[in-house]
């Protein structure tokens, strides 16, 4: 039985709202605490066994336990859309609970397998999602049977045609709820998808987009793209065309919006450039893999308004700390045997605003013989220190909620009032 069957067949409460102070004597107040205190495991993941647990307890915990569970949902398949528009029937009033608790939704779009969620089936699930913010959508193009090769290289499996989205999906997509954080991953030769689903929202904030770099056509004229952008995330297999990024940022160097710009392969010298001439002034947060470049180096110290500064390598210019600005609060790198430590630990000692050190130790970089002294100095100076041996944890550390916040390092959250929530998804 999936997740979403189970929750349906659970009584509904009998009347709306819950009792403030249910039959147990606990006040709900502080059984919305306990679970979302408990919401998450010791490996910082949502804890669906326990929530699936609450829903049974009584009917006051029921509803409550099942508006955590449906904060974040996961489409993969025709049946699980099948059972999430079932349960989230805006025709009844627990139906419409349920659906108004979904602030984001990750879709599978795989046309390589059967019974895969097809894009009108997106569409009816955002449409009855109306507090819906962050969508992500993975989209994996067809083969032919017998043409798949398991294991193939990258490139090659992105080769696979995947359809359009049609007049009608769209038209759907549009009169849904004002996304305002958008991450599509193209597995496919489409690289018009992208651009269609950003001619459906105006409000988008935050765009990640991985995979196939989108392209405009030739010989077309387009509109600069409406949306004034905060945050851009890039991890394309080739790197975007300058026109492209020209188009979709015109709006966001007009109005000075751009603040984070996350960049997940490493850019060549031009493109950062490029980025860095037109938002360096207002960009608070600047990612990408290494700064062991003159380039890449300079490229970040003149950014002079930097709150953040992340990078994964264990090899850096040294330049790079000594000129960070005042306003610096949070850095991020990789620590081997071979990384300098002195500049950061200057950095640590020298910047009053510095409010945390993200480190990934790659191989042998627990034995650096400085990196007690940065402990100290972080110890001393009320600096966060924090440590992982796990780039992906790393990731998940640093990244957070995509809404751009006013200090750094970003946090995910639980809070029900706010835009950014911490939540999980729901198979």
């Amino acid at each position: 039985m999936t997740l979403f069957a189970f929750l349906r067949s659970c009584p509904p409460p009998r009347n709306f709202p819950t009792p403030r102070v249910p039959a147990s004597g606990i006040p709900i107040e502080v059984v919305l605490t306990v679970l979302e205190a408990a919401y998450f495991d010791e490996r910082d993941d949502p804890d669906i066994d326990l929530l699936n647990k609450c829903t049974l307890v009584c009917r006051a915990w029921s509803i409550h336990a099942q508006k955590l569970l449906f904060r974040r949902v996961r489409l993969r398949s025709q049946s699980a859309f099948e059972s999430f528009t079932q349960a989230v029937n805006r025709s009844s009033p627990r139906g419409r609970l349920l659906g108004d608790a979904v602030i984001q939704m990750r879709a599978v779009l795989d046309h390589n397998q059967p019974g895969s969620l097809d894009q009108s089936s997106l569409a009816v699930a955002v449409a009855n999602c109306p507090n819906l913010y962050e969508l992500d959508i993975a989209q994996y193009g067809c083969v032919a049977p017998g043409k798949d090769v398991v294991g193939s290289p990258t490139q090659e499996r992105m080769r696979r045609p995947a359809p359009s989205f049609d007049e009608r999906s769209l038209e759907l997509l549009r009169s849904g709820p004002r996304i305002t954080a958008l991450h599509f991953s193209n597995w496919s030769e489409n690289d018009h998808a992208v651009l269609q689903l950003l001619e459906v929202w105006h409000s988008l904030k935050s765009l990640s987009i991985t995979g196939t770099s989108p392209v405009l056509s030739p010989g077309m004229t387009y509109p600069p793209f409406p949306c004034a952008l905060e945050e851009l995330r890039l991890n394309c297999q080739r790197e975007p065309a300058k026109e492209f990024l020209g188009w979709l940022l015109h709006r966001s160097a007009e109005e000075k919006s751009l603040r984070v710009i996350d960049l997940e392969r490493q850019p060549s010298p031009e493109l950062l450039d490029y980025l860095v001439e037109k938002h360096s002034e207002t960009l608070h947060s600047l990612a990408i893999p290494s700064f062991a470049t003159h380039e890449h180096a300079h490229a970040a110290m003149r950014c002079r308004s930097l709150r953040e500064l992340r990078t994964e390598s264990s090899w850096s210019s040294p330049v790079v700390c000594r000129q960070m600005p005042e306003s610096i609060q949070h850095l991020a790198f990789g620590l081997d045997m071979d990384t300098i430590l002195h500049p950061i630990i200057d950095l640590v000692k020298t910047r009053d605003d510095l409010q945390a050190v993200t480190v990934n130790i790659w191989r042998d970089g627990d034995r650096h013989p400085q990196l007690a002294s940065l402990q100290m100095t972080c110890a001393y100076r009320g600096v966060d220190l924090r440590l992982t041996r796990d780039v992906r944890r790393m990731r998940m550390m640093v990244r957070g909620d995509p809404v751009v916040p006013p200090t750094y390092p970003r946090i995910q959250t639980l809070d029900s009032m706010q835009p950014a929530v911490r939540s999980t998804f729901v198979a």
